[in-house]
């Protein structure tokens, strides 16, 4: 009996191993798009460098160059030709991850310091929900790696742990 538990155990070992297999294979995927390969992280630095550049007293479009992020350089050129803030910024709100700084820039648009502040507040939140979604990846991982452990131990604990104890209780009953 209990090598057949024993034989059941190291034909359920090779399931989790396909499980860890998979899970490693999704996360050595590459992203698939633009903003994920950029990453929350490095787009609340470039909020913040965004806004220590309007602090520092430089024009918005040269801040947005100095910046040199991609989803801005249609606006800083729009902006650098002498189109008013509307229609500069909403090749912006096009795209989720500058839509609210576009929101702003339109609302602030006579003031690069109010445009400094929202840029500001605009990093804080972003690595706050950067830093949730990393928190909530790691959990789930977590998870994920102790699923695949339990079927490893679990086998081996009923079999070395459990079912001598229960067979020589039955024996002894029996008997």
């Amino acid at each position: 009996m209990t090598f057949l538990l024993l034989a059941l155990a190291i034909l359920v070992v090779p399931v989790p191993r396909r499980a860890i297999d998979r899970l490693r294979s999704k996360a050595h995927d590459p992203p698939q798009d633009e903003a994920e390969r950029t990453g929350s992280f490095e787009r609340a630095a470039a909020w913040d460098l965004l806004a220590a550049c309007l602090e520092a007293g430089l024009p918005v479009p040269t801040a947005i160059q100095a910046v040199a992020m991609k989803e801005l350089s249609q606006v800083a050129e729009l902006l650098r030709l002498g189109a008013d803030p509307v229609t500069a910024w909403a090749p912006a709100l096009d795209r989720p991850e500058t839509a609210a700084l576009a929101r702003a820039a339109r609302r602030t648009a006579r003031s690069g310091a109010a445009l400094a502040r929202q840029a500001a507040e605009l990093a804080e939140r972003t690595r706050a929900e950067a830093t949730n979604e990393a928190e909530a990846k790691a959990q789930k991982a977590a998870v994920a790696v102790a699923a695949p452990l339990a079927l490893c131990f679990l086998p081996a604990f009923l079999c070395l742990g459990v079912m001598p104890v229960v067979l020589g209780l039955a024996d002894q009953f029996l008997n």
